[in-house]
């Protein structure tokens, strides 16, 4: 069986790809694609992983959890989703790095479900938007706690991918960029199911309802239903033109209000994760979806 496991990162789509997969449940079960509810897996998993020794086989587990996720069903490919699996928002930063405990992590997911094939989904975002996310996630915890004091000029996100190839390099990984989400949302959801590139998939807008006005959703679904011969490639700058003219400011928009942050440092920062998106793109084993 192929496990896809999707592991955030926090903040990149807020639970809405899997909601979106789910209005797709009949399409996926008829392709053998399993999408089990988080509550059989979330902290089943995690429970597990706290459990598991060297001296007890992790095996031993994979029963139990398979069953409380799928029953007796057998599946061909089955999506697991967590923005958490990593660890919480207010241990993401380390030393300066992104998700440190990532390896030890999927290292027992990969002995949990030995003899399955297992590969990792996630989204990544500019540190400079990132970080003030994870603060505004945790208010009863100090700035300084959250970020670990961390120089958001250093942080990246090749360190991590280059740091779970090494300690899962059997597991392949899929990146995308979460400002890219909206115009690439389709795709995600098909690479993800494994699905064909030109499988009809319910949902594909979901993301840009939230960022777009309602006249510039009504227009953009007017446009496709009279062009329904329009490519993928035509269709993503189709969405960019759309949102060009109607997106909502205050959803795309985002301030960055940490202190000590001047608008040279997030310059620094934005450019510094622009470069490690073009690093990523270099790393054997890995996908990176784009535009």
């Amino acid at each position: 069986m192929q496990i896809v496991l999707h592991a955030g990162a926090h903040f990149t789509d807020d639970g809405k790809l899997l909601g979106s997969l789910t209005k797709n449940q009949r399409l996926l079960e008829q392709q053998g694609i399993a999408l089990p509810p988080p509550s059989t897996y979330r902290r089943q998993i995690r429970d597990t992983l706290g459990q598991m020794s060297s001296s007890v086989m992790a095996t031993d587990y994979k029963g139990a959890i398979m069953s409380g996720m799928i029953g007796d069903a057998k599946p061909d490919r089955m999506i697991l989703s967590n923005d958490n699996f990593f660890g919480v928002p207010r241990r993401a930063i380390r030393d300066n790095c992104l998700f440190p405990n990532a390896g030890e992590r999927l290292r027992g997911v990969s002995s949990l479900f030995y003899g399955e094939e297992t590969e990792i989904f996630m989204a990544i975002r500019n540190p400079a938007t990132f970080v003030p996310a994870l603060v505004a996630a945790s208010p009863n915890h100090p700035i300084e706690e959250v970020t670990d004091n961390c120089d958001p000029r250093a942080l990246r996100w090749s360190e991590l991918i280059l740091r779970i190839r090494d300690a899962v390099p059997h597991m392949p990984v899929t990146v995308w960029c979460n400002e890219d989400t909206p115009i690439i949302w389709e795709e995600i959801m098909r690479e993800m199911a494994g699905l064909d590139p030109t499988t009809e998939v319910a949902g594909s807008t979901d993301l840009l309802r939230t960022i777009m006005s309602d006249e510039g959703m009504t227009r953009l679904e007017a446009f496709l239903a009279d062009h329904t011969g329009v490519t993928e490639i035509q269709k993503r700058r189709i969405y960019a033109a759309f949102l060009d003219k109607f997106g909502l400011e205050d959803q795309i928009e985002e301030e960055l209000d940490l202190p000590g942050w001047t608008e040279e440092m997030v310059e620094q920062i934005t450019q510094a994760y622009d470069e490690d998106v073009y690093r990523i793109e270099r790393i054997p084993g890995v996908t990176v979806l784009t535009p």
